[in-house]
């Protein structure tokens, strides 16, 4: 054994870690936020926020086609990186193969239905936990978004007055959802409207940290501690939602009630199969009556 002050030295410059990972990614299946679209706050609609990586001999450009939309990004993967999964050599190289048709033949329907079913057997295969969890809630208000308000965006927008859009994304990570506004103060109205909307959720106010902000209200749901907690919440959304447009927009309400009726709702979710998702049956145990209620608040 050396035991020459050399061997025993540590750079300090270098630290006690790298900080970024320089692994090789390549047919890695990835969980992404997707940071570059700061436009789109939630992402674009047709991302679900999983991706293969077909090219990450870099971790900090890797190039990953999104299982959801087929499209392709170059994603910094050295300081954040969650792997869901591994696929084979062949995999891989028939995705790569539908992204040179696609890109010749300007179709992606076939890419996007080979992509979802991966996405879909990865998912039944890790099954629910923390790590899927925000993909699963992605996928499930992507529906919302579609069913309610259809545009490039993960996002809900609702009118509440001559001007006055609201634009609601739901944050994956944790469990909340997001009103984002104009207004640089708080608004009584929609303050009222969102606590009999979301009876269930915790609700805060986000005050503006700069001049040219704007308030922000968040609704916050319990984190789903499994897969079918997670539809529960999202039907919670989807109804509080509802309410919400039912009070501001009631054209808009009736419209949509009446193709829910004809057509059902989308619900990609009940699709998978994620067996040993349900924990064991729970009893929710009522405090005795009291005299007296507690009010809820915005704080």
């Amino acid at each position: 054994m050396d035991l020459t002050p050399r061997s025993l030295a540590r750079p300090e410059a270098m630290g006690d870690v790298p900080g970024v990972c320089t692994l090789p990614l390549t047919r890695a299946v990835v969980q992404y936020r997707d940071v570059h679209e700061l436009d789109h706050m939630g992402g674009r609609v047709e991302d679900i926020g999983m991706a293969l990586v077909v090219e990450g001999r870099y971790a900090a450009a890797a190039e990953v086609v999104d299982l959801g939309s087929a499209r392709t990004k170059v994603l910094d993967l050295s300081t954040e990186l969650v792997v869901l999964d591994w696929a084979y050599e062949p995999t891989h190289e028939h995705v790569s193969d539908l992204l040179v048709r696609a890109a010749a033949s300007g179709e992606t329907a076939e890419l996007r239905r080979y992509g979802f079913q991966l996405a879909r057997r990865v998912l039944e295969r890790v099954g629910f936990g923390p790590l899927t969890r925000p993909v699963l809630l992605r996928i499930g208000f992507r529906d919302l978004c579609r069913d309610l308000d259809l545009h490039e965006g993960t996002s809900i927008r609702i009118v509440i007055g001559s001007g006055r859009v609201v634009r609601a994304h739901l944050d994956c990570d944790s469990c909340a959802l997001v009103f984002r506004t104009a207004f640089q103060r708080r608004d009584s109205l929609l303050e009222r409207a969102l606590l009999n909307a979301f009876p269930e959720a915790r609700l805060r106010c986000v005050d503006p940290t700069t001049e040219a902000g704007a308030v922000e209200y968040c609704a916050r749901f319990p984190l789903p501690a499994s897969f079918d907690e997670t539809r529960s919440v999202l039907e919670l959304v989807r109804g509080g939602l509802g309410r919400l447009m039912a009070r501001f927009e009631p054209d808009r309400h009736a419209a949509l009630s009446g193709m829910a009726r004809t057509f059902g709702d989308r619900e990609t979710l009940s699709r998978l199969q994620l067996g040993g998702s349900s924990p064991a049956r729970e009893v929710a145990l009522a405090p005795p009556a009291g005299p007296g209620l507690v009010a809820s608040t915005v704080h």
